[in-house]
């Protein structure tokens, strides 16, 4: 059993597997390894780490943002290597890359998954990859226990369902919304819908992202099913506020984690 699935057996028995995102690289490597080990602290079970792209599609501003600091302050998938490695240092909690292809290609995918692999990384979620077209991905991801994970979107179709749960390891990132990341005022019965609509389909377990950042959210996710629940723009929104201040960020971002563990 690898790191993913032993956090969601964990997880099971009590409440949701809280799942935190931050960008790789934001503002700099060394505040990022800060903000990883603060939310690691805080209780998130498993941590996903967004590899910042100038062209982040999925993304809303606030994440968008991230990636533009992470950027500047040059930030390479180098970089985000050693950051994992730091992070492996002290804690063993599974790590998931939130990637894009051109990423993965420029680097070349055996190359990327091998130096993911020797780093620590335990997923890789490219989101602009089709299932589709996952073939050799999935295929050289395997060879490194590396496991891939697949959004679903409320528009996805049950045939199309069952053809990415079939490459799909690890769990299953849910769309919660129709758009990018970002903060919504609460979670939408499109989503819910979804979670019950997937688990009829596939024993992967189901995380549910975009949009979650409040402890009711969480709560109505927990109520609903949910595996996980996933938040990004939430913790992102903390680190900019206070990227002057990281002694005060490392503690609100610690507090925020276990607000959010508590429903």
């Amino acid at each position: 059993m690898g790191r993913i699935d032993r956090a969601f057996a964990d997880a099971s028995l009590k409440k949701p597997a809280f799942i935190g995102f931050t960008v790789a690289g934001d503002p700099d490597k060394a505040t990022c390894v800060r903000i990883a080990r603060a939310l690691i602290t805080g209780g998130t079970d498993i941590l996903e780490l967004g590899v910042p792209f100038s062209d982040p599609v999925a993304d809303g501003p606030v994440i968008q943002k991230a990636d533009e600091r992470a950027l500047a302050a040059g930030t390479t998938p180098d970089m985000v290597f050693e950051i994992v490695r730091e992070i492996r240092k002290e804690s063993d909690v599974p790590i998931v890359f939130l990637t894009y292809y051109n990423i993965v290609h420029r680097r070349g995918i055996e190359k990327f998954y091998r130096d993911a692999h020797e780093a620590g990384v335990d997923g890789i979620l490219i989101a602009d990859m089709p299932v589709e077209e996952s073939g050799e991905v999935c295929a050289v991801a395997a060879q490194y226990d590396i496991d891939p994970i697949f959004l679903v979107t409320q528009t996805t179709s049950d045939e199309r369902i069952k053809k990415i749960a079939a490459q799909a390891r690890g769990y299953l990132y849910l769309v919660a919304v129709l758009g990018v990341t970002g903060i919504r005022d609460q979670v939408s019965e499109g989503a819910i819908d979804l979670l019950h609509r997937v688990r009829r389909l596939t024993s992967l377990p189901l995380a549910l992202g975009f949009g979650i950042s409040t402890p009711a959210h969480a709560e109505t996710c927990a109520r609903a099913g949910a595996d996980g629940i996933i938040v990004g723009s939430a913790i992102v929104e903390i680190v900019e506020r206070n990227l002057k201040n990281p002694d005060i960020m490392v503690p609100e971002l610690q507090k925020y984690v276990q607000a959010m563990k508590q429903k």
